[in-house]
């Protein structure tokens, strides 16, 4: 009887690291949505495991902190602008090229938007993208030639005929 009891206590363990590690992996995956979802009924269904449910609402903290969106108001084009500059360096490039073409629709004359759209396009390896752009770019400010030419973000395309051609660089 007694061993009945440990072997299903034993089973029951095993049952809870399953589902602990299904939750971890999800987390681990930046799924925090779901993570939350599996940790929230991780805790409901083995509340006896005590350590792993202390554990559960740490990371559950971390998923809920996550989930929580920024709320930035933008309205003028400097707010769209400079947005995009932070979420271009911090790696967030579609999002940043998003803010790019409303900065764009506010200003369409201002050749930084281009400018900075081929410099994200660069980022992304989409060379063709990045030269239509910067050729966009110079055609609103020839001073884009010479940032063009001096801009570590474009050396993957500087050895470009189409680039040495936008840029005027022989």
């Amino acid at each position: 009887m007694v061993k009945e009891k440990e072997k299903v206590k034993k089973d029951e363990y095993q049952k809870a690291l399953t589902a602990y590690n299904q939750a971890m992996k999800t987390l681990r995956k930046k799924e925090y949505e779901n993570a939350a979802e599996l940790l929230t009924e991780f805790m409901k269904k083995y509340a006896s495991e005590k350590e792993l449910v202390d554990r559960t609402k740490i990371y559950l903290s971390i998923c809920q902190a996550k989930q929580k969106k920024e709320k930035i108001s933008l309205k003028t084009f400097d707010d769209y602008y400079q947005y995009s500059v932070f979420r271009m360096n911090q790696g967030n490039y579609e999002e940043a090229l998003k803010l790019l073409e409303k900065a764009w629709e506010m200003q369409p004359k201002d050749g930084r938007i281009p400018y900075l759209m081929a410099s994200t396009y660069c980022l992304m390896g989409q060379n063709e993208e990045c030269l239509e752009y910067l050729k966009r770019a110079i055609q609103l400010d020839k001073y884009f030639k010479i940032l063009a030419q001096n801009e570590v973000d474009f050396e993957p395309v500087k050895e470009d005929k189409k680039f040495k051609m936008i840029t005027r660089m022989s």
